[in-house]
């Protein structure tokens, strides 16, 4: 119930307005939030870079209203690959909400955006991320992903939620393709005839898709790349420590490398646990968002985590 009323006030715009006006709100969420600025995200990625973790950034924003606000979005985005350009040291790639940059709109004016940010992304030497958004966008950005590489893009990569009953079969196809999969377990309410309602099933669904994809990436000899820019075929996106030691013993089982794979976790969370698989010689890469768009993400890191609704009501109660 609460998960479902914190999802629906991500969407919502009064309560968009109502908590972006309280003080305390942007404090509690810069716990999970870079900064607002590029600048603030791009010194995270030297701070963490220096940690021996690699990082993607997130210029937030999604659902853009017209031509205009998409083409701004991508204009931000080009800034942030330029500025990853700019520092040849900088261990970091992107990742981009499709919804961001016109998706909703008009798919073809989407498609263009997307080829732009690709080639820009080319041009300075990293790796793209499109995140998976709720099922209405599933085949869309699927299509638009096979669009992209057949147009010649091998610079791309894709997210699947472990929590939609047709993902093992979108899993096995792209994998039989040699993309590039971070694997999730949804943030989105989806209905019961689309999504395992259960968190058992979602977890032993993770697991599974998680054999597959480290299958895969032994097969294919996959591995860390490009000054960790590129990261491998498989990129195990969780906090959760059972499933983090699931695939951590099943990689070594058949023999993967450790840089054959790799963790990837969200910014603010469970710092421990990251420092300690670094430690361990894993590699992990930070999701770091950043920029001034950051309440439908921060409504859904409180949707995932009980904990974090009460960090935040506790910073309510500070004032």
């Amino acid at each position: 119930m609460l998960r479902s009323f914190l999802i629906y006030l991500s969407k919502a715009a009064w309560a968009q307005k109502l908590v972006t006006s309280w003080g305390f709100a942007w404090r509690t969420a810069s716990r999970f939030v870079a900064g607002t600025r590029l600048e603030d995200a791009m010194r995270v990625v030297r701070e963490l870079n220096a940690k021996g973790i690699n990082v993607t950034l997130d210029h937030l924003g999604e659902h853009t209203n017209t031509p205009e606000e998409s083409q701004q979005a991508t204009d931000d985005i080009f800034a942030t690959l330029d500025a990853l350009g700019a520092d040849s040291s900088a261990r970091g790639n992107v990742s981009i909400k499709l919804t961001q940059i016109g998706l909703g709109l008009d798919e073809s004016l989407c498609a263009g955006n997307l080829e732009r940010i690709l080639a820009r992304a080319k041009q300075n030497n990293t790796f793209v991320r499109l995140d998976i958004e709720d099922t209405p966008y599933t085949d869309k950005t699927i299509n638009l992903y096979y669009m992209m590489r057949e147009k010649g893009y091998s610079n791309i990569g894709i997210a699947v939620q472990a929590y939609l009953y047709r993902t093992e079969a979108d899993t096995r196809r792209l994998l039989e393709d040699k993309s590039h999969v971070r694997l999730v377990k949804g943030a989105y309410k989806e209905p019961p005839d689309k999504a395992f309602p259960k968190k058992a099933d979602v977890d032993a669904n993770y697991d599974l898709l998680a054999k597959i994809m480290i299958d895969a990436s032994l097969a294919n000899e996959s591995k860390l790349s490009n000054g960790g820019r590129v990261p491998p075929m498989s990129a195990i996106a969780s906090h959760d420590e059972k499933r983090i030691k699931f695939a951590k013993q099943y990689a070594e089982k058949i023999g993967l490398p450790k840089d054959g794979f790799e963790f990837q976790m969200l910014y603010g969370i469970r710092r421990d646990l990251q420092e300690q698989l670094v430690k361990e010689g894993h590699c992990v890469r930070v999701y770091v968002p950043f920029g001034l768009q950051w309440y439908p993400y921060f409504m859904r890191r409180l949707a995932e985590r009980p904990a974090n609704v009460w960090f935040f009501i506790s910073n309510f109660f500070k004032g």
